[in-house]
């Protein structure tokens, strides 16, 4: 299948940039399906939306606006022909019965071509607008995940009606059709990266998506993944997630990058987003998040990939060397900036071999 190229969270307004800049991500409809459309034309592999209920507070746009994910899918893959796009639900704030039927329908309506990103949560804000207690230990909450997965794939696979008694769901007589387009499932990823995210998603998920310090720390990440998954008897892919700053000489990405992620850095939703991320979600680790605090500001703590156009190929070599199989990206601006990615960065990464020579007319989504 080759390595895989994604766009991450935007249906999120500013995306992953937590910044003032007035050209960044303003995540409209229309900015969307512009999006689509270019990625659907240059060989993007896949979209991955982020689920968010609540904003950060009174004092920054950042995810002031966020489309719903399932929505947002279902109208991109009506206006698309190849891409993958993924919805991201959240298991404690959708009930898996109106869940299975959701995904399934827009399974049909794209021919196959939808994905699901499961996530246990962790935002506290949003369970308490939905009159809910965050779980304080991760074990409960992917616990709650299990059951969720475990019921939506037996609505999938059962033909016949059956009842669930379970710590948290207690349905009765449950039906679900349509199945989904191809079968009994559809690809699964699944956004953790504490210790018990990655064990859902080796159990689980056919890719997992973590986030790293960059390729070297992740290529041992990668070799853990694929361990304890091979110990369920099972194959699990990895994604991680980075942001793009590419502009035609180093100097000039640079120098773009402290402008919207220093200069124009919204520094109080940073500190923000640092604080809760460290509170409730095991994503980054204390160090990290001490160290990270200019890449929060510039793509949410992902990793960086910014210079010209061979700086950016390379980073993307080193992921894809260190054994990862894709990687989701955001742009400060992800329709303006898209082209040129694909038009200097993509060809680069065949010339390396990390995309296959056809990948632009033949690239497939992530697969079961």
């Amino acid at each position: 299948m080759g390595f895989q190229l994604g766009l991450f969270s935007p249906n999120t307004e500013s995306g992953l940039a937590i910044t003032t800049a007035p050209e960044r991500w303003h995540a409209t409809w229309d900015d969307n399906l512009r999006l689509a459309r270019i990625a659907d034309e240059v060989g993007i592999d896949f979209l991955l939306p982020v689920a968010r209920w609540t904003d950060w507070g009174p004092d920054t746009d950042f995810h002031r606006s966020a489309l719903d994910p399932l929505v947002w899918a279902s109208g991109l893959l009506a206006q698309t022909t190849r891409l993958r796009v993924f919805t991201t639900v959240h298991t404690a704030f959708h009930h898996p019965v109106v869940a299975a039927k959701q995904l399934a329908t827009a399974d049909h309506l794209s021919k196959g071509r939808v994905g699901l990103n499961i996530v246990a949560g962790w935002h506290a804000p949003e369970y308490e607008m939905f009159g809910l207690s965050l779980p304080g230990d991760h074990d409960t909450r992917y616990a709650l995940a299990q059951e969720w997965w475990d019921v939506v794939r037996r609505i999938w696979s059962s033909d016949e009606p059956f009842d669930h008694e379970g710590r948290f769901f207690q349905l009765k007589n449950v039906v679900g059709r349509p199945k989904p387009y191809n079968g009994q499932s559809l690809p699964v990823i699944n956004a953790g990266s504490s210790k018990q995210g990655r064990s859902f998603a080796a159990r689980n998920a056919d890719r997992a998506f973590t986030v790293v310090g960059g390729p070297q720390d992740g290529a041992d990440i990668v070799k853990a993944i694929r361990a304890e998954a091979a110990s369920h008897g099972r194959e699990v892919g990895v994604f991680t997630l980075g942001h793009v700053v590419c502009r035609p000489t180093k100097k000039e990405a640079e120098d773009f990058l402290h402008y919207y992620a220093d200069e124009r850095a919204d520094w109080p939703a940073v500190d923000e987003v640092m604080r809760l991320q460290g509170l409730h979600a095991q994503s980054f680790t204390p160090d990290m998040l001490q160290v990270y605090r200019d890449r929060f500001a510039a793509g949410h703590g992902s990793c960086p990939l910014v210079g010209d156009p061979d700086d950016v190929a390379d980073g993307l070599a080193d992921f894809a060397h260190a054994g990862f199989d894709g990687i989701a990206l955001s742009f400060l601006n992800y329709a303006d900036e898209l082209g040129y990615f694909a038009a200097e960065v993509m060809p680069r990464l065949r010339a390396r071999g990390v995309l296959s020579a056809d990948h632009e007319e033949t690239a497939s989504p992530p697969g079961r």
